[in-house]
This record gives structure tokens, C-alpha cells and sequence, in this order.
């Protein structure tokens, strides 16, 4: 059983609902991200969406070849 006071709580009920997620999912969360940095466990999974839009090449198009794209850019980068 885990006993919170009330702001604690109202936090994270905030923090779940900005990350549309279940309290009990982002109390999971937090724990393994706590034992992961402990060193005792696997840590917390990487969030891939935030990659969504990070930068612009420029060029129109790229989400129709994003896979060539991408080839491309990891054989060059295996040429180094």
C-alpha cells in the first residue's frame, strides 16, 4: 500500500494527465526510472515520439522516403 499526501498526489494526478497516462502507470514509471539509476533494474523505456518533428531537412517529401532516407544516412555513416 503506498499512502501519499494530498499535494503529492495532486501532483501527480496532474503529471498523469499531461502524459495521458493512469496514475498507477506513471507511479510504475518512476519507480523503474528510480531502480534503473539505482542499478538494479532496466530502467525507463525510451519515450520514440519526442524524436516526432525534432528537426527539418529542408526537403519535401521525406515522409514518403523516409526509409531511403534513412538507408542512405546510416551507410554513410558506417563509411566513416
Amino acid at each position: 500500500m503506498l499512502y501519499l499526501d494530498g499535494e503529492q498526489l495532486e501532483a501527480l494526478k496532474e503529471r498523469a494527465r499531461a502524459e495521458r497516462v493512469s496514475v498507477t502507470e506513471l507511479v510504475r514509471r518512476l519507480i523503474r526510472q528510480y531502480l534503473g539509476d539505482a542499478g538494479t533494474g532496466p530502467g525507463p523505456r525510451p519515450d520514440w515520439n519526442r524524436l516526432v518533428g525534432l528537426g527539418a531537412s529542408g526537403e519535401s517529401g521525406i515522409s514518403e522516403t523516409h526509409d531511403r532516407a534513412l538507408g542512405a544516412a546510416l551507410a554513410r555513416e558506417h563509411l566513416r
